[in-house]
């Protein structure tokens, strides 16, 4: 796994089409119970190296309920975005992850991950993904039938703060989706 994440950490295969260059963020263990897979890193990140180092992690971790401490231990959640690196801005907000990402480092980092329970879909990116044609139409669509991707997967809508459109008119999500999400990371964790 080390050697995994210092190859990750390393790459450089997208290089030419990154404005701030290549700063890949993950996290992970073997002991991970719970894999998180986003979009990727804002400028925060970027900045940081430290996954969900912003507004937008301060509120997943409040949908999941649990501590920065719990959340940043490797032992029990890997974090996997799209892209792992900052993609740069596009006209309504930053641009989609980098298609070279996932399959170059995807498989060979869920291969070390033997313990996973649940694997998080957060936005339209990763849940087009990871569940194909089982994917709804829709992200809203996809988030509302999540328990039909459960046990293994559940998908979510990004908890960025431009999504408070989404959250206001969606506000099943809440009372929905948050219960069942909180109930099986409380059981993991």
């Amino acid at each position: 796994m080390k050697d995994l994440l210092y190859n990750i950490r390393q790459c450089d295969i997208c290089e030419a089409h990154l404005p701030l260059g290549t700063r890949p963020v993950v996290s992970a263990h073997p002991e991970s119970k719970i894999i998180i897979i986003g979009q990727a890193p804002g400028t925060k990140v970027h900045a940081s190296g430290v996954p969900w180092d912003d507004a937008s992690g301060k509120q997943l971790r409040k949908w999941l309920n649990v501590s920065d401490k719990d959340f940043y231990d490797e032992t029990k959640f890997a974090i996997m975005p799209m892209g792992f690196c900052y993609p740069g801005k596009g006209k309504t907000g930053d641009l989609p992850p980098r298609k070279e990402c996932a399959p170059q480092w995807h498989k060979p980092l869920l291969n070390k991950l033997p313990n996973v329970e649940l694997v998080i879909l957060i936005g339209l990116y990763a849940q087009k993904y990871y569940l194909g044609k089982e994917a709804k139409r829709t992200l809203t669509e996809t988030v509302k039938n999540h328990n039909e991707y459960l046990p293994k997967y559940l998908p979510l809508p990004h908890p960025s703060p431009r999504n408070r459109f989404w959250l206001t008119k969606n506000a099943w999500f809440e009372v929905e989706v948050l219960p069942v999400l909180r109930a099986r990371i409380k059981g993991m964790i």
